[in-house]
């Protein structure tokens, strides 16, 4: 199975000379700019992932989905992640059936619990339902994909479904994948869902994520799910610039800034993961430096986990919005014929 590659973003709101905040609009109108772009140079995959930080705006990612189908296509589009224990599963799959009506077999989803509790109090749930909310809330999104009219309960609603009509309709189901920060939980959910593994991976090595691919496809041949479906898509930060020095520094400046600032905006003290600068590297999983470096990076992670999707986020830390399309300008059109040459 071929390997697609893409870009993902949460947003990156340009910042000002004088260090502060630009509008937030910018951000929206400078992500559909990207992903017009990736569209473009060739990219397979572009995700819009889900926070609610003046820094990193992409508050409704479905949203993004919608008019970023509108105005590209070829491109896939999906939700990296939707947060899905504080959102509504029948809106979102609405949502995204609609964006599915525009540009058909195009759309789909990642559906994950969220990187902070941020979104519980801002929508009002409790940060005790935790577990609850996300399992019985992607219970009845893979149902409402599954079925025009669905009959469903579940302890997340107060009253049951009978004989409920969810339109519109994609003409073909959507892909929902299970989001996971690694946890041998996800795994074990993913597989008895009988849905694709997304993996958001911040650091660790290559072969420590290795493991979770081979517990998955493991666990998925036990239960006898079709061999072939047992598809993992990988999301790590990364950057591309003419020279592996500069891409790296150009990155790291701008990551331990989202770093500092993400956690502050979410109420966490801020700190960087130490010794960061050797995830950026070979052997580590942050993904930036010249196309050749990043080419052979992404063709040494897929020749031991073989994953089918690889994406990167790298507009960080009010990364200027030149420097962000010039990296997916070289994602397309270096790296992405250097890993299918390889690979074909």
């Amino acid at each position: 199975m071929a390997l697609e590659l893409g870009v993902y973003s949460f947003g990156n709101t340009p910042r000002n000379p004088d260090g502060g905040y630009g509008p937030t609009a910018q951000a929206i109108r400078n992500v559909l700019e990207a992903v017009r772009l990736a569209e473009d140079v060739g990219l397979d995959f572009f995700g819009f992932g889900e926070h609610h930080t003046r820094s990193m705006p992409l508050s409704s990612p479905t949203s993004l989905v919608t008019a970023a189908a509108a105005s590209t296509q070829r491109i896939r589009l999906g939700t990296t992640v939707t947060v899905l224990s504080t959102d509504e599963p029948l809106r979102v799959f609405q949502q995204l059936a609609t964006a599915a009506a525009i540009a058909p077999g195009r759309i789909e989803a990642v559906a994950g619990r969220g990187s902070s509790a941020i979104t519980f109090s801002l929508f009002d749930l409790d940060e005790r339902d935790y577990d609850m909310l996300y399992a019985s809330k992607f219970e009845l999104l893979l149902a409402a994909n599954a079925s025009e009219q669905i009959t469903w309960s579940g302890p997340h609603r107060r009253r049951p479904l009978q004989n409920t009509l969810i339109v519109p309709r994609p003409e073909q189901p959507l892909r929902i994948w299970l989001g996971s920060g690694g946890s041998p939980e996800s795994v074990g959910r993913a597989v008895q869902l009988g849905v694709p593994l997304f993996l958001g991976i911040l650091g660790g090595t290559p072969e420590h994520w290795a493991q979770y691919g081979r517990a998955y496809r493991d666990a998925w041949a036990q239960v006898g799910h079709p061999a072939g479906a047992a598809e993992i898509a990988v999301a790590v930060h990364g950057f591309l610039g003419e020279d592996n020095r500069t891409a790296k520094a150009t990155y790291l400046e701008h990551e331990l800034r989202m770093f500092a600032t993400g956690a502050a905006e979410i109420g966490r003290p801020p700190m960087a993961p130490p010794g960061r600068e050797s995830q950026l590297e070979p052997g580590g999983m942050v993904l930036a430096g010249s196309p050749d470096e990043v080419a052979d990076r992404i063709l040494h992670l897929h020749s031991l986990l073989g994953h089918t999707r690889q994406i990167l986020q790298m507009d960080v830390g009010g990364m200027p919005h030149a420097t962000y399309l010039r990296a997916i300008e070289l994602l397309g059109t270096e790296v992405l014929p250097q890993v299918r040459k390889e690979l074909s």
